[in-house]
């Protein structure tokens, strides 16, 4: 059982939270739609460890030759393969069933988050730039099913903070990754994703230092927005701009002095004043739309 656990990676479900985000700022929050939304949310839950799962059945080669993945269930044994399928067709089918208990919209955006990790797994995620936006393009498939899925028109302003923190978080990802490479020169490109071949440090700190600035600019000029002010009845939004900063500042120092940034959800647990900044971020976002 702990090796399932493993494998269908409980604690990236943290991620599902984008779902959410939309009946939050909508201030949807009766119970009938906060218990779709929950639906949707437990939907892409099951469908994210679906990818997991594929992901690690077509990678398991790769992954036995890893210094670090090689620990996995898959590639160290602990799960075969057979054990493996028969999981991911439970959890597609538990997903899906789920999104169509929710409605049409929301059954599609979890279908179509499934295709494209089959595609990004087959050949996209070797495709320099696009594998980030790849990678993006799920946030916004779970933003887009707790608004679009719920009956909640989705605000612009939303979907482009969603946007630019998810290239941010992507490219990051990939700075870790190199920065990983680097510090165990023993590695070769065998060992490593081909598509860091195609990425330079200079070109990835040029990208996330782009998409942290745009992220902090659009969420900014959201809670000014005089839209937003009607909208909540409030001008008190921009007292959670600082946790945004605080956070990306956070999440940049934890990358290049700490050796973090190749799995987000499990830096935001691991690191207190990540998650502190989490939790103020959404205790003061609560107490102004209240």
């Amino acid at each position: 059982m702990r090796s399932v656990i493993k494998l269908v990676r409980p604690h990236q479900y943290l991620k599902n939270g984008f779902v959410l985000v939309g009946p939050l700022f909508a201030h949807q929050w009766d119970l009938f739609t906060l218990s779709q939304a929950l639906m949707a949310f437990l939907a892409f839950c099951c469908m994210a460890s679906a990818v997991y799962v594929l992901n690690d059945i077509m990678d398991i080669e790769a992954d036995r030759a890893h210094p670090v993945k090689c620990r996995r269930p898959l590639p160290s044994g602990a799960i075969s393969t057979r054990v493996a399928k028969r999981l991911l067709g439970g959890l597609i089918a538990a997903s899906m069933m789920l999104a169509l208990l929710v409605s049409g919209w929301v059954t599609l955006f979890v279908a179509t988050y499934f295709v494209i990790n089959i595609f990004y797994s087959w050949r996209l995620k070797h495709i320099v730039i696009l594998d980030v936006f790849l990678i993006s393009s799920g946030f916004m498939l779970r933003i887009l099913a707790g608004t679009v899925g719920l009956g909640i028109a989705p605000s612009a302003w939303l979907l482009l903070c969603g946007l630019m923190v998810t290239l941010f978080l992507g490219f990051s990802k990939r700075r870790a990754e190199l920065l990983m490479l680097e510090s165990n020169e023993h590695c070769n490109g065998g060992l490593t994703r081909r598509v860091l071949d195609d990425y330079s440090p200079a070109m990835l700190e040029q990208f996330i230092a782009v998409t942290a600035a745009c992220t902090v600019l659009a969420y900014g000029l959201y809670t000014v927005s005089p839209k937003t002010i009607a909208l909540h009845g409030s001008d008190g939004l921009i007292y959670t701009l600082p946790f945004v900063v605080y956070g990306i500042f956070r999440y940049l120092y934890l990358l290049h002095q700490k050796s973090k940034g190749n799995d987000t959800a499990k830096d935001l647990v691991i690191d207190r004043h990540l998650l502190a900044t989490v939790v103020g971020w959404v205790g003061s976002t609560l107490w102004v739309l209240t």
